[in-house]
C-alpha cells in the first residue's frame, strides 16, 4: 500500500488549503483512512479520519468546525479541507490507513497500518 500526500503550502491566517491523499496498492472498500499532524518540536497528534464508505468522520476539537475530511472512492482519494487555517495549525501533514473498520482508538497512530510521506503546511500570522 502506498499513500501519496500533497497539496500543502505556504499560507496565510485564515487562508484555506486542501490536501490530498492518494491511496494505491490494495482494495480499500474495508480501510480507514486518517491524518495526522506533526508541528516543529511537538509529538505527532490526529487531525482527522473517515471511514472508506465516507458516512462516519472524526475529528480533533482542535480542528473540528474549520477541517473537513472526505474521500473520493473513484479516485481512491482522501482529502482534508482546511478553513480558517491559524498559525498553530502549521506542520508536517501525513495521511494513514488502517486495514478495517473505523478502530475503537481512532486518534491513535498505531492503529493504522501504513502511512504516507508529509506534506508541509505553513500558517503565517
Amino acid at each position: 500500500v502506498q499513500l501519496q500526500a500533497s497539496g500543502g503550502g505556504l499560507v496565510q491566517a485564515g487562508d484555506s488549503l486542501r490536501l490530498s491523499c492518494a491511496a494505491s496498492g490494495d482494495t480499500f472498500s474495508s480501510y480507514t483512512l486518517g491524518w495526522f499532524r506533526q508541528a516543529p518540536g511537538k509529538e505527532r497528534e490526529f487531525v482527522a479520519a473517515i471511514g472508506w464508505s465516507g458516512v462516519s468522520a472524526y475529528y480533533a476539537d482542535s480542528v473540528k468546525g474549520r477541517f473537513t475530511i472526505s474521500i473520493d472512492n473513484a479516485k481512491n482519494t482522501v482529502y482534508l479541507q482546511m478553513n480558517s487555517l491559524r498559525p498553530e495549525d502549521t506542520a508536517v501533514y501525513s495521511c494513514a490507513a488502517d486495514r478495517g473498520q473505523i478502530p475503537s482508538k481512532v486518534s491513535q497512530a498505531y492503529e493504522y497500518d501504513y502511512w504516507g510521506q508529509g506534506t508541509l503546511v505553513t500558517v503565517s500570522s
